[in-house]
């Protein structure tokens, strides 16, 4: 079996504190029949290895393997469910949702009214099953995604459809929320 192998700086992965840190370290992984396979788009397992080995008391040279799972490979839409997304995850989710309405609740962690309305949020995503509810935490890493997105006011919740935005529903107004949800679901 072929090896296709790409080298990554020691930041973009994380070690274990008991590793020693490497120059570099290597990710390897099985190559597909297609040499034109996407790398990413695969769900294959990752192996990481460090380049430098350590010596056992015996005086053994042992390499260390972590498997590893792509972020895209677990990123998905899920039901009955609120998951947190960030500016990475957010666009591959709704387009991975395909023609169900995405409810996204912009909070921060300092908002009162955000605390209120996050348990209600979660009995929606229980109760609407064909519906994908996501939160997002507009804090300062996804401040860029909050911008794009519009946001005014915490709470905000924006339902989207084939991934537009359709309607919003600004502030802690449950009924309101309810209401939009079910003429997007309708529709």
């Amino acid at each position: 079996m072929a090896l296709r192998s790409c080298t990554l700086s020691p930041q973009s992965i994380r070690s274990p504190p008991s590793l020693p840190c490497a120059a570099k370290q290597q990710i390897v992984l099985p190559s597909s029949s297609s040499s034109s396979s996407s790398f990413f788009g695969s769900k294959k397992n990752v192996v990481v290895r460090t380049s430098s080995s350590s010596s056992t008391s015996t005086g053994l040279k042992r390499d260390w393997a972590y498997r590893v799972r792509s972020s895209l490979e677990t990123v998905g839409p899920t039901v009955g469910k609120v998951t947190e997304v960030n500016k990475d995850t957010f666009w591959p989710i709704v387009k991975a949702a395909g023609d169900k309405a995405v409810v996204l609740d912009m909070y921060t962690q300092w908002c009162g009214p955000c605390k209120v309305m996050a348990p209600k949020f979660q009995e929606l995503s229980e109760k609407y099953l064909d519906v994908v509810f996501l939160k997002l935490d507009c804090n300062q890493d996804n401040k860029p995604l909050a911008k794009e997105l519009g946001i005014r006011v915490v709470p905000t919740f924006k339902i989207l459809k084939d991934n537009k935005i359709v309607k919003e529903v600004t502030g802690a107004k449950f009924d309101d929320l309810v209401v939009a949800i079910d003429s997007v679901r309708s529709s």
